[in-house]
């Protein structure tokens, strides 16, 4: 029998990313998927509005939270990862390979706290690893592509995309952030539209296509196989890579992207405070 996890979005307009209240209906275990801490860009000020909303949800219905988990680490919002961590004693997991990513921009932001073994999180996840969220079970599938570190979990009949795969009309994610690939990107979706046509797939953002009016964050496999703008309809691989690498070359760099990375290769802990007890995001400058 497929086992039917209780889902709930909690869309953030700001950065326009959905975090995820995942709960076991047996045993009432919850687990919050992909944070966003609010971030002021013009005042540099985080605040915790938006995970604290998580949290009211989830205390109303007399869930208990277990562990964060990250989809990768996010360019375009601050993760309330480590937040939740220090507040709720909850362990925060990730992909394996959030080391290629930490190696990738710590130096960057001249980092120097930051170890690249991606010890800032508690638990690193292999492909096919499994774990359980009560009686749950869960899967870590790993999809690189936008990022190399980026993985989807599969809870019952529930599958969690991250940035992997948008809305059918809204498409796929970007390819060209360092360690990024098209053809990679192409391979891990076949994996998740392998899955059964039924599987509940939610996906870590909508930006609102032209030609509809409200947010959505579900659809299932069989509709991605059959609508998606970019890869479905059986789209081949050579199509998807010239179509996928063309429209990046089009693509700015997301608005948050350097305060976001500095904190989310931290596990969403700020930088360590300088002289006078002050804490710096650092903005490199003609660096990206």
């Amino acid at each position: 029998m497929a086992q039917n996890p209780e889902v709930r979005g909690f869309f953030d307009p700001a950065t326009h990313t959905v975090t995820y209240l995942v709960s076991d209906p047996a045993t009432r275990t919850a687990a919050i998927i992909d944070p966003v801490l609010d971030y002021d860009a013009a005042a540099a000020r985080t605040s915790t509005r938006s995970i604290d909303a998580v949290m009211a949800a989830l205390n109303e219905a007399g869930l208990t939270l277990a562990l964060v988990l990250e989809t990768h680490a996010h360019a375009d919002h601050l993760t309330a990862a480590d937040h939740l961590r220090e507040a709720e004693g909850v362990p925060i997991g990730i992909g394996a390979r959030i080391t290629a990513v930490q190696s990738a921009f710590a130096p960057l932001f001249a980092a120097t706290d930051v170890r690249l073994d991606g010890s800032a999180f508690d638990h690193l996840y292999a492909d096919g690893e499994r774990f359980a969220l009560g009686s749950l079970s869960v899967e870590v599938i790993h999809t690189p592509g936008h990022t190399p570190a980026c993985i989807s979990y599969r809870i019952g009949d529930a599958v969690f995309t991250g940035d992997t795969l948008f809305m059918p009309d809204y498409g796929t994610a970007r390819t060209d952030f360092p360690g990024g690939d098209a053809r990679t990107l192409y391979r891990s979706i076949q994996r998740l539209l392998a899955l059964p046509e039924e599987t509940r797939i939610f996906v870590g953002h909508d930006y609102l296509p032209q030609g509809r009016t409200d947010y959505r964050f579900q659809t299932t496999v069989a509709d991605q196989r059959d609508h998606n703008i970019h890869i479905g309809g059986g789209v081949s691989e050579a199509a998807f890579v010239e179509m996928r690498e063309a429209r990046d070359r089009t693509l700015g760099a997301p608005q948050l992207i350097l305060p976001s990375l500095q904190v989310n290769i931290r596990a969403g802990a700020l930088p360590p405070p300088e002289t006078g007890g002050k804490r710096y995001l650092k903005l490199p400058l003609n660096a990206i």
